[in-house]
């Protein structure tokens, strides 16, 4: 499906867009595009309506699906590394486990305590960049692929504010983000900062949240709103933190914003695709998390360590750059080398190292799995 997503993008359009215009649910339109897997029982209309939004939109729609135009041949057949793309979870067999002498799996439920964060250069950079705009009223967008890491750094600057106590973090708790609204925003700004009842009207929210910022600002208190899966925010809402963006106190902003999205963020944040948005754009820092393409190495043993093993018992020196070059398409050179992908190949050969009864994982079995 990266075809059609591709011309989406390019065309200026998100997934969102093309889910609100069809009869399927959003999870089932994001599932289609990011994982080739077509709803089953009606693949038909599924694709219908696709062509229909692309018609619609002047986008071609030959080579969107297959070569063949057949649906049930449509699943990542232009994908070199299937199997990586899917970011369901591959458990590690108990058998497995016991093979190589690990007491918990490496990747599930693996961070307990900031210990376990494995932070590269590039992810400190990131995560700093984020706490300066909690910290100093900014808005930042951070901006990665599924199974980046965007989670990980979130809850580490969840617990970095936590523990320094000056800033208080205000959350968006609506689940689905196209829902969000102005109102919405309000609400979860009154309800995490206050005790008070939200008012009835959109104008008295608006007052009663810049009297309980500035009331909080007085005291020393800072805040930030923290909004992830940000990517399905619609463009009035977007241009509405803009506005709460800038409530201030003198010469001060009375609250930081941090979105957390997926690539599609970045499309909604591209000034050339929404010149509407282009105050709130023109102010806000954008960045992307990197894949682990220089990482891997001490990605992996950091993992093994934390779980009490030791690498050099586990899989052999070469299994990095094997590990690299199966997560990236040769034609294109585009790496998917982030660390739920990792987790689940790692998994994967191991499994199938003690089903052959292999003492380590080598290069060989990367490559086979």
């Amino acid at each position: 499906m990266l075809v059609l997503k591709q011309r989406l993008y390019e065309a200026g359009y998100t997934i969102s867009d093309l889910a609100v215009k069809m009869s399927f649910q959003y999870p089932i339109v994001h599932k289609a595009l990011q994982h080739g897997v077509l709803p089953q029982r009606k693949q038909a209309q599924f694709m219908d309506e696709v062509h229909h939004f692309l018609q619609h939109k002047d986008i071609a729609i030959e080579g969107v699906w297959s070569e063949s135009a057949n649906p049930d041949q449509t699943i990542l057949q232009t994908k070199q590394h299937e199997n990586e793309f899917n970011l369901e979870t591959v458990m590690l067999t108990h058998a497995s486990l016991k093979h190589f002498k690990l007491f918990k799996n490496p990747f599930i439920n693996d961070i307990r305590e900031a210990k376990d964060v494995f932070l590269s250069e590039d992810s400190r950079y990131l995560l700093a960049a984020m706490r300066d705009a909690a910290r100093h009223q900014g808005i930042l967008a951070l901006v990665g692929e599924s199974g980046a890491g965007k989670s990980v750094l979130r809850r580490q600057l969840f617990q970095d504010l936590q523990h320094d106590g000056d800033v208080d973090i205000i959350q968006a708790k609506i689940i689905d983000k196209t829902a969000v609204s102005a109102a919405g925003l309000c609400d979860a700004i009154i309800g995490d900062i206050s005790e008070e009842k939200p008012k009835r009207s959109l104008e008295d929210k608006a007052r009663q949240v810049e009297r309980l910022l500035r009331a909080g600002a007085k005291g020393g208190q800072r805040y930030v709103l923290i909004i992830e899966e940000a990517h399905d925010l619609s463009i009035p809402v977007l241009k509405y933190l803009k506005r709460f963006w800038e409530l201030e106190d003198g010469f001060s902003k009375l609250l930081g914003i941090v979105l957390i999205g997926q690539t599609e963020l970045a499309i909604k944040l591209n000034e050339r695709k929404n010149y509407q948005l282009r105050e709130f754009i023109r102010r806000c820092m954008v960045e992307h998390v990197p894949n682990l393409d220089g990482e891997i190495g001490a990605y992996i043993t950091h993992k093994f360590e934390r779980a009490g093993g030791q690498i050099s018992k586990i899989m052999t020196e070469d299994c990095f750059a094997a590990i690299k070059n199966r997560l990236t398409t040769k034609e294109t050179g585009f790496s998917m080398v982030y660390p739920q992908i990792v987790n689940n190949l790692v998994s994967r050969a191991m499994n199938l190292a003690q089903e052959l009864g292999e003492p380590v994982v080598t290069a060989e079995l990367i490559k086979e799995c």
